[in-house]
């Protein structure tokens, strides 16, 4: 048996071989569930639903704007017979409404009467600045208790709420209160008559 020369060193034996464990296999992923009967017919109640809404809604503003239209229409021929009806007026002032000429004024304010055309604008009414336009003032007034009309210039003219034309006026305002005098102090008169009714002594 051969001993190992001195100064060598002796072999190490290598360390045993980790053992190597498998590695695990990734998860399958699982199946998507199936919805149920149930669950699908309530996926698409909900779709029925949410359309039915979106188009009540679509109807809505579709009648709303043809709505609008119209009345917007509407009011722009009204507006254009609004010098037709000043003449008219102005006729009837004059006593010239008369005849065939009375009947086809009346028939023609027959027929904006069905549009709701209405006007405003006489002589006591409240003023109202968005009905009237005042272009001046009368003065004042001890039988009117607020700003009045008290001249209608030109008569204005509205559909529903909405004013096509101002009425043009003259306003009155109510008189100011004046305010009494005040009269001289008691305790001053009855001094004074007290000084005069004394006689001086002598």
């Amino acid at each position: 048996m051969t001993q190992p020369d001195e100064g060598s060193v002796p072999e190490q034996e290598a360390p045993p071989a980790e053992e190597t464990q498998p590695a695990e296999a990734p998860a399958e992923p699982e199946a998507p569930k199936e919805p149920t009967l149930e669950e699908q017919l309530a996926e698409r109640t909900a779709d029925l639903q949410r359309l039915q809404a979106e188009y009540v809604n679509y109807k809505r503003r579709v009648d709303r704007d043809r709505e609008l239209v119209r009345a917007q229409g509407e009011a722009a021929v009204l507006q254009s017979l609004l010098t037709v009806l000043d003449d008219i007026s102005r006729a009837a002032d004059h006593g010239e409404l008369e005849g065939g000429f009375k009947a086809v004024a009346d028939a023609l304010q027959q027929a904006v009467a069905k549009h709701q055309l209405a006007a405003f604008g006489a002589k006591g009414e409240a003023f109202d600045p968005a009905l009237h336009e005042a272009v001046f003032h009368a003065g004042e007034s001890a039988e009117v208790d607020t700003t009045t009309v008290d001249t209608v210039l030109r008569t204005g003219y509205k559909v529903g709420d909405r004013v096509l034309r101002a009425a043009t006026v003259g306003v009155v305002d109510p008189a100011a209160a004046v305010a009494p005098q005040e009269s001289a102090a008691p305790a001053e008169a009855a001094q004074d008559d007290v000084l005069t009714d004394e006689a001086p002594d002598e």
